[in-house]
């Protein structure tokens, strides 16, 4: 292709945040709604062309010292995650319409942020150079932060300073795998390289592989979280407004995950390999303690962030248990949990405005006064613990159906989390939604969903039920990934009877 498409899709949003620096306060919603559709549409675009089988890539020099290049692409994993970025973004812009309209946060700064974060979000999962994908990577902080620190609740400010400080840890560690990158690739091939498919096909003493996979995995381990760095998320997801939330937890924590796939096991697959039973007990930890801590939350944004935990510990699994069904359904998995996290995140934002707390326990018999919004949060609630017929289900059954196939003991330990799921999700439900209207629910509940409220849930949740009958529309892209990177580190599907190579 000779129009820089990918390169296009990214700028978009980057162009709407400038525009929205500039004195546009009066039309400040409508210009952040248009950059976000518009971005939409180039990104339904690209797909369109990579379906019809266009190669979509852009090479360009950049730093030529350190082997650094404008390089960006796209295959069946960048592809589903830039989708499900540029779907939430203008549904996150129309939940928070009204954000910011008290204080001194507006809502024209919001809008731009989010752009800003959309636009690097984007490059993060196009970069096919390691050194503008750590770039990136670290750039994607500083709209976040202040997206939290702006707009939060009453601790904004601790929880914006606490997610930087575990970022900046996590980032700075893999600094050093990056810096140690540039001089192994210059000492191996006579000149440095950041270009990842330069960087795949070389061969590494199983030594220096490991030490600078370890920086990588940190930084991803704390992104994506997992179990023991995972306290920023929580307090995170609780002192931000629910759309900081879903872009939080729904796109940017993804690239803790989307960065074990393309870059531990791509770069490293002796060390992935080597560091596997490590990740898989992790996984496994991150899954019975994020659904535990869920049941024992109060608060409604709380608990998600502790569900996506749960959440974020099946899709390591599914990617360190190395069958090409489990690193599908983990890929699947960073796509439904976007999906049905924000339904949650979102209603439950809706409920909040109402009620004008978090608490559960402040919550009763809403069904009786608000029916829609109940039966909204009834389906978002009903995805996250992964009900058949909805997309999650789908990935999580892959994921355990993979490691079923390599570790049947660990399949059935991480099986606990769906039933956990169950608990978490339905006794949230039966505390906040039935029972006898209390006198608080009875006065602040004054109207049911409204129509602007309905078109934020309906589309995320219509993609939930499509997925869930549909999933191949994902999965056509999806599965070539998945038996690549398994080719790639050298290992092979069990075989029934047989042990896995």
């Amino acid at each position: 292709m000779t129009f820089p498409w990918l390169t296009f899709l990214g700028l978009v949003p980057l162009v709407g945040a400038a525009v929205l620096c500039l004195p546009v306060k009066q039309i400040a919603r409508g210009v952040g709604m248009v950059f976000a559709l518009l971005t939409a549409v180039v990104g339904v675009a690209v797909a369109v062309l990579y379906a019809g089988g266009a190669t979509l890539g852009e090479l360009a020099p950049w730093i030529p010292a350190f082997g650094a290049w404008w390089a960006v692409g796209l295959d069946g994993m960048s592809l589903v995650m830039v989708l499900l970025t540029v779907i939430l973004v203008p549904v996150v812009l129309l939940a928070e319409w009204k954000v910011g309209t008290r204080g001194r946060w507006t809502p024209q700064a919001f809008f731009g942020l989010v752009l800003a974060l959309e636009s690097l979000s984007l490059f993060v999962f196009l970069a096919q150079d390691v050194l503008l994908f750590y770039l990136f990577f670290e750039a994607t902080l500083i709209p976040m932060y202040f997206l939290i620190g702006g707009f939060g609740g009453a601790r904004r400010s601790y929880a914006a300073v606490k997610f930087l400080l575990f970022s900046l840890a996590g980032g700075l560690v893999m600094l050093a795998s990056v810096v140690g990158l540039y001089a192994v690739s210059a000492d191996l091939t006579g000149s440095p390289t950041y270009l990842l498919g330069e960087l795949s096909q070389l061969t590494l003493s199983p030594e220096v592989g490991r030490w600078l996979m370890a920086g990588f995995l940190f930084a991803f381990i704390v992104k994506a979280p997992m179990v023991p760095v995972h306290t920023w998320l929580p307090t995170a997801a609780e002192e931000s407004t629910p759309g900081t939330s879903v872009l939080l937890v729904g796109i940017l924590d993804k690239i803790g995950t989307f960065g074990m796939i393309k870059f531990c096991l791509w770069l490293f697959p002796e060390a992935s390999q080597w560091v596997a039973p490590a990740m898989v007990v992790l996984a496994l930890v991150s899954i019975i303690y994020g659904a535990v801590a869920a049941i024992g939350s109060n608060n409604l944004l709380r608990l998600v962030a502790y569900t996506s935990i749960s959440h974020f510990g099946f899709m390591v699994l599914g990617i360190y248990t190395f069958t090409s069904t489990g690193i599908s359904g983990s890929i699947f998995y960073m796509v439904n949990h976007g999906f049905s996290t924000a339904a949650l995140f979102l209603v439950i934002g809706f409920l909040i405005s109402r009620r004008g707390s978090a608490l559960v326990s402040d919550f009763g018999g809403v069904q009786k006064v608000a029916p829609v919004l109940t039966g909204l949060f009834l389906m978002a609630g009903l995805s996250g613990l992964a009900l058949p017929g909805m997309s999650s289900f789908v990935s999580e059954f892959m994921v355990l159906a993979g490691t079923w196939s390599r570790q049947p003991v660990v399949a059935a330990i991480a099986a606990l989390g769906t039933v956990l799921a169950a608990v978490y999700i339905l006794r949230m439900y039966q505390r906040s939604m039935t029972g006898p209207v209390t006198d608080d629910v009875a006065r602040t509940f004054t109207r049911d969903a409204t129509a602007r409220e309905k078109w934020v849930a309906a589309p995320v949740l219509a993609l939930i039920l499509l997925l869930g009958f549909l999933p191949n529309l994902a999965l056509t892209v999806i599965e070539p990934v998945a038996q690549s990177t398994m080719s790639h580190v050298g290992v092979t599907d069990p075989k029934p009877g047989e042990e896995a190579k």
